[in-house]
């Protein structure tokens, strides 16, 4: 199977594997299971660890940090801003602030056990919450636009948003003070800011409308490319000024959402393609990627690693299922519960963040992986359990 080692046929073998994910998922019935887990484990299977067929080359991690941006940039193209005031906005932000302060009590406490960790950054690591795939799960349950669905994908927003700000704030940067990373990271906001304006102006002039009405649907796709140059110009932004390019692209998406903000919101056809675009291709390389470089022998070496994923799934419930008694008061006891479990489920963030985290020594080998296990199953058992309470309790 030597030639399995060129580039194309490595690429070839990638695009099996995403078609096959959501196929296998649909012709098996186990729709309670994301595509991603499945991407991901075939990931494992195909490549270093297992059969050692595909390697990440340069072309293929490109792709894939591709993929990881655009996923970010639809997660925020998802976000209500104009939701996110008042009362809710006071209930999810405490939310998140008592998810960082049971996440770092826990970080702290499992430093004297365990060696190689950072308990702020493994904080971070608990806080966050997969909001593109709770978003998801909440469409596919017809819940998404009731004040329930509303409920949780603010909490859920707050749990992205804020981690990776944070994420951003104090780990993207190894090289600087963290005055001189809250002073860039200001510039940054500030230029996204103007940028947002100068866009959102753009886009209401006479002249930029007549042009997208005529190119929108024709070879050049014009409004598919101004997308994708904003998400660009963004993320080379981030990375100038020092920040995550994981915010860069979620705030390309919050940006993209607030200047195309119409009467009847994004146009639908214009939403299809980027999601096409997204979900048909680079997303998939991201989360296949991350199985290829999943470094399973680095868990199952030592007990102590593996003992390490059910204690840190019990923690992520607890980190991000406890704040979600902040909404008894506007939800009933069981919708209280699926709220914690939904919440509960993060993986995209855990999967960049642990490659921060190897890149500035904050973690070993042997706990990213068992980090990366740990999303992995928060994906399939949490949001199983809230579908399964949510059928219970419309029934």
């Amino acid at each position: 199977m030597s030639n399995l080692s060129s580039p194309v046929i490595g690429l070839l073998l990638v695009a099996l594997v995403a078609f096959l994910a959501p196929f296998l998922i649909d012709i098996t019935r186990a729709r309670f299971l994301p595509a991603v887990v499945l991407e991901i484990v075939f990931g494992i299977i195909i490549g270093p660890q297992v059969l050692h067929w595909v390697n990440v080359d340069t072309s293929l991690s490109l792709l894939s940090e591709m993929g990881l941006c655009y996923l970010l940039f639809l997660s925020g193209m998802e976000v209500e801003l104009e939701r996110l005031r008042g009362q809710l906005l006071a209930i999810v932000g405490g939310g998140f602030l008592l998810s960082l302060i049971i996440a770092l009590l826990f970080g702290l406490s499992l430093k004297t056990i365990v060696q190689g960790i950072s308990p702020f950054f493994l904080a971070l690591l608990l806080s966050s919450t997969s909001l593109g795939i709770v978003i998801a799960i909440l469409k596919d349950a017809g819940e998404s636009s009731s004040d329930f669905g509303q409920l949780i994908i603010a909490g859920s927003t707050a749990g992205e948003l804020g981690t990776i700000i944070l994420l951003s704030l104090f780990f993207s940067n190894a090289n600087s003070s963290s005055v001189s990373r809250f002073v860039l990271l200001g510039i940054f906001f500030l230029l996204v800011l103007i940028l947002s304006l100068a866009v959102f102006r753009v886009r209401r002039s006479a002249w930029f409308a007549d042009m997208v009405q005529r190119l929108q649907d024709t070879t050049a796709q014009i409004s598919v490319r101004a997308a994708l140059l904003l998400l660009v110009a963004v993320v080379a932004m981030a990375a100038v000024f020092g920040a995550a390019s994981i915010l860069g692209a979620f705030l390309a998406g919050v940006l993209l959402k607030f200047a195309y903000k119409d009467p009847d919101g994004l146009r639908p056809q214009f939403r299809i393609k980027l999601e096409a675009l997204g979900f048909g291709f680079f997303v998939p390389i991201f989360f296949i990627s991350s199985g290829l470089t999943f470094d399973l022998h680095a868990l199952l070496a030592h007990g102590s690693t593996l003992l390490l994923v059910p204690v840190l799934l019990v923690a992520l419930l607890v980190v991000r299922g406890m704040p979600a008694l902040l909404y008894a008061g506007r939800l009933g006891k069981q919708q209280t519960v699926i709220a914690a479990f939904l919440q509960a489920t993060s993986l995209p963030f855990i999967v960049a963040a642990t490659e921060i985290g190897l890149q500035l020594g904050l973690l070993t080998q042997a706990i990213s992986s068992a980090l990366i296990m740990v999303g992995l199953l928060s994906v399939i058992v949490y949001p199983s359990i809230a579908l399964l309470l949510l059928r219970r309790m419309k029934r």
